[in-house]
């Protein structure tokens, strides 16, 4: 019985003691990994935080303060960005204070030069008949009643036969109605028989007149029809006068052609006055009224600005564009416009407010935003990319909306390095958003993994660059499939162009095209056919080609 006793006591202390130090064992092993992940942690984010160093901007000189990332919707936060003297030196970097100007209330449009329809005629005749004669030729200036053309007329030589027919008839009514008069004084002949010699003789005289009145519609004068005296002046050649001053813009016919009075034969115009017609934006419609001052300029007279005032604005819109045709009429009394040239016009008044101004390039359009650089006061080499929003343009200085306060130093040259070094540091995307990532550093995936950010310069996928030089866009044309995303890119590499926006009516998209800056317009592409898309004078055009 002791020895069982005691066997089961030592059997119950060791399995106690196996227990405790199982538990202990467990204990230390879970103290041991915690210090080690803690650790690890540690490491990770030493890893995480640690700043990197950028080696193209080492390489260019350029050093940059990451923003915070800005709400959607929101104005982007400023962005510094530092150069060194030699870069700013190499990248020809200019500064110049903004301007304060008479800002445009003026609404600028392309137009076209068009004939005023009121001084405009389809010359017809008023005759049927062979053509045997045309003296007017094309551009010729021809005075009111100038013969234009000649036309023999067998229904005139009718019209005037039946013209002398009815004159010898009424002489002879009125022969015998005078004889009747005297037979009637001595009682030869009753007043019966001379009332119904009146009535034919009034019968007769009511078809002479209309006679001549035919005569005078087919065109002869009442001093030709008083020389119409017998058979032998009976012509069938009649002219076709011009019936207002003006130059022969179109010739329709030739001698030998068979006309009616429904055929036009030359259209005549009077160029003293002309019509400039444009299409206005919906939403500049609150700017223009009938009889706002118009300004008229064209690129074929740089020094002529001739002035004027809107005469009409459509009361309907085109569907597709958006627009109303309207209309200012200028004097042209020098014939310096010509029907079909390219115009700008300018309507409302200039210098009605002051608004804050920078040159043109220095605007620079990343994405769907527009920034400039301003120079930090008293420190060389030292950017700030700021958002703004952009006005009315006049030529090569744009209106500044928000962003820019008059005095700031802005980059005027040199704005396009100072933000290739700024994509270089792979800052902000492409498309003018800040970061969004954990921590703010571009390039970070969800697992904390750290990727390059990706080259400014590479095209997105599905762009299509366009160039935009002297000679237009190129390629003018872009095929696309049907229902896929089209985003083009225009870059303007010439100063000396007119294509300094670009213009999509259909889409009601007009976008500035700065100097060197490329700009991306996406398009919808839904159904097949043409999307056209304009220079800002309407002077260069392209096309997406939808498939």
């Amino acid at each position: 019985m002791t020895d069982d006793r005691r066997l089961s006591l030592g059997r119950g202390a060791a399995a106690l003691a196996g227990v405790t130090l199982l538990l202990g064992g467990a204990g230390v092993t879970f103290l041991l990994l915690r210090a080690g992940g803690t650790a690890h942690e540690g490491r990770d984010m030493s890893t995480t935080t640690a700043p990197s160093t950028d080696t193209s901007a080492a390489s260019s000189g350029a050093t940059a303060a990451r923003p915070a990332a800005a709400p959607t919707g929101a104005p982007l936060p400023d962005l510094e960005i530092t150069l060194t003297a030699d870069a700013v030196a190499r990248a020809g970097i200019e500064v110049a204070p903004a301007a304060v100007s008479g800002a445009a209330d003026a609404v600028r449009i392309p137009g076209t030069i068009e004939a005023d329809a009121y001084r405009r005629v389809a010359v017809t005749p008023i005759v049927a008949g062979r053509l045997t004669r045309v003296n007017a030729e094309l551009g010729q200036e021809v005075k009111r009643g100038a013969t234009l053309a000649v036309i023999d007329s067998p229904g005139l030589a009718e019209a005037q036969t039946k013209y002398l027919t009815a004159r010898a008839e009424l002489e002879a009514a009125a022969q015998e109605m005078k004889r009747t008069e005297k037979l009637v004084e001595i009682g030869a002949a009753s007043r019966q028989e001379l009332e119904r010699i009146r009535a034919s003789h009034t019968t007769y005289a009511t078809a002479v007149q209309g006679a001549r009145t035919q005569l005078v519609l087919l065109g002869m004068t009442p001093a030709a029809i008083g020389r119409l005296t017998s058979a032998s002046e009976i012509s069938a050649s009649t002219s076709v006068p011009s019936p207002i001053d003006g130059v022969v813009t179109e010739r329709q016919a030739n001698p030998g052609l068979n006309v009616d009075p429904s055929t036009p034969l030359l259209t005549v115009v009077d160029l003293s006055s002309v019509w400039v017609m444009g299409d206005l934006y919906e939403q500049d419609f609150p700017r223009v009224r009938v009889g706002s001052p118009a300004t008229i300029t064209t690129t074929a007279y740089p020094g002529l600005a001739m002035s004027g005032r809107v005469g009409y604005i459509d009361p309907q819109l085109n569907e597709q564009t958006r627009t109303a045709r309207v209309r200012v009429e200028v004097p042209n009394r020098r014939r310096e416009l010509r029907l079909g040239m390219y115009a700008e016009m300018q309507i409302g008044a200039q210098g009605g407010r002051q608004a804050v101004t920078v040159p043109r390039e220095a605007v620079q359009t990343i994405g769907d935003r527009q920034v400039v650089y301003l120079a930090g006061p008293g420190q060389s080499g030292r950017f700030v990319e700021r958002e703004v929003r952009v006005g009315d343009g006049n030529g090569h200085v744009v209106e500044i909306m928000s962003g820019v306060n008059p005095g700031d130093a802005v980059v005027t040259k040199g704005s396009f390095f100072v933000r290739a070094e700024r994509e270089r540091l792979g800052l902000r995307a492409s498309g003018g958003s800040a970061p969004a990532a954990m921590g703010g550093m571009p390039g970070m995936a969800m697992g904390g993994a750290v990727t390059p950010p990706e080259p400014a310069t590479a095209a997105p996928k599905g762009v299509s660059k366009v160039r935009v030089g002297d000679a237009g866009f190129e390629p003018a044309r872009v095929e696309v499939q049907k229902g896929a995303s089209v985003t083009l890119e225009f870059t303007r590499v010439s100063d000396k162009t007119c294509a300094t926006e670009i213009v999509v009516p259909s889409q009601q998209i007009r976008r500035a095209l700065p100097l060197n800056t490329p700009v991306q317009v996406e398009l919808r592409a839904s159904e097949s056919g043409e999307v056209t898309f304009t220079c800002g004078m309407d002077m260069f055009k392209g096309a997406v080609v939808v498939r």
